[in-house]
């Protein structure tokens, strides 16, 4: 048994109503003593995390894609996944030892309790049994000073961008993979959010207009200008003026946003000229709904950890990775143009910044780093 002193006396989580994301607390309980852990556990200090749409997403989709099965809360309530970092404080594992930095994917919350499991150099991945049948891609946690690319000046930037990028890369390299179905222009609802930037950065950079898909953003009235300026789409339009859009335009549609009204008046507009309607996110979470009997290709979930195994067996873990890093920095770089990092702390901190995201009053040009320890 190993342990660093830890001043916390209570972990404290931030919950919210599975069927009311709105409704939302804090609740306590009294923080395990390391002589208490039994043997295998890892307790770690949630240090900081990233709160995007993305987050909003996971919850919006929690009971159909298993996101509220990751950090078990009190019956009816949730616990939202983030991505951020944490710090063992204490240890009845060896391969994890008091001090280490690690990051991962965490609830919001002070605490995490872990099972080390398949554990390397490079970290581990949670073994924790309400874990187990989960993707492991949301298991792995990754120890700093193991992590070639982690970089302490960028932790903001890695919780922030990186999770969404993977997300983004790989949506271009399945759309790229399937000739994009045919398509003359790819369409991206909620084009202000991260998740749609990293796509557009990505589609933008397969050649000259003419030479590959127009890139068209979907966004509300009020960041038309700020999509404008990311500088990666062909065309902004406001939600209001999609009668603009030719009706012959054949595009791929790509749903950030998972309006329903929205979904059903592009089907409706292109019908069987839409090449392939893709659905990825829910920040637009209070309009979601069935894709129901649609004119055109009948909406799609895009898994991202599906095209990750389909690349590994075509490319090796290896290429993937290095093609992965390389677009990465050249994200990571150009987001410094536009992306300023906003820090809060304290419950009552976290509480005003989750309902700002949750009702799409976030500021897209900010990136919101949020810590429950005052």
């Amino acid at each position: 048994m190993t342990n660093s002193a830890s001043a916390d006396a209570l972990a404290l989580d931030f919950i919210v109503r599975r069927d009311d994301l709105r409704s939302c607390k804090l609740v306590s309980a009294p923080l395990p003593a390391a002589s208490a852990l039994q043997p295998g556990q890892v307790l770690m200090r949630i240090d900081k995390f990233a709160l995007t749409s993305n987050n909003v997403t996971y919850a919006a989709f929690g009971e159909a894609m298993s996101y509220w099965n990751f950090f078990p809360a009190p019956e009816g309530w949730g616990r939202i996944p983030v991505w951020g970092f944490g710090d063992v404080i204490a240890s009845a594992h060896d391969a994890a030892r008091p001090g280490e930095r690690y990051y991962g994917y965490f609830p919001m919350s002070t605490h995490l309790l872990v099972q080390p499991d398949r554990c390397s150099e490079a970290g581990f991945s949670d073994g924790a049994p309400q874990r187990k049948g989960l993707h492991s891609v949301y298991n792995q946690y990754l120890r700093t000073a193991s992590d070639p690319g982690y970089d302490a000046r960028r932790e903001d930037e890695q919780m922030l961008l990186k999770p969404l990028f993977v997300t983004s890369f790989l949506i271009d390299d399945f759309l790229a993979d399937n000739a994009f179905f045919g398509a003359r222009a790819v369409l991206l609802s909620s084009a202000s959010s991260k998740t749609a930037y990293g796509t557009a950065f990505q589609l933008s950079r397969r050649g000259k207009l003419g030479e590959r898909c127009e890139v068209i953003g979907l966004t509300s009235a009020g960041n038309v200008p700020f999509v404008e300026r990311l500088g990666c789409y062909d065309r902004v339009l406001g939600y209001a003026q999609l009668d603009a859009l030719p009706g012959d335009l054949a595009p791929v549609y790509v749903d950030m946003a998972g309006n329903a009204g929205l979904r059903s008046a592009l089907h409706h507009r292109f019908g069987d000229s839409m090449k392939y309607s893709c659905a990825v996110g829910g920040t637009h979470w209070d309009a979601l709904g069935g894709a129901g009997r649609l004119p055109g290709p009948r909406p799609t979930l895009f898994f991202a950890p599906a095209q990750i195994k389909k690349r590994t067996q075509d490319w090796g873990s290896g290429e993937l990775q290095q093609r992965l890093a390389q677009a990465w920095l050249r994200f990571l770089a150009a987001s410094g143009a536009w992306m300023r990092i906003v820090r809060a702390r304290g419950p009552a901190a976290v509480e005003r910044v989750y309902r700002e995201v949750l009702e799409g009053s976030a500021k897209p040009d900010e990136g919101q780093v949020l810590t429950l320890f005052e």
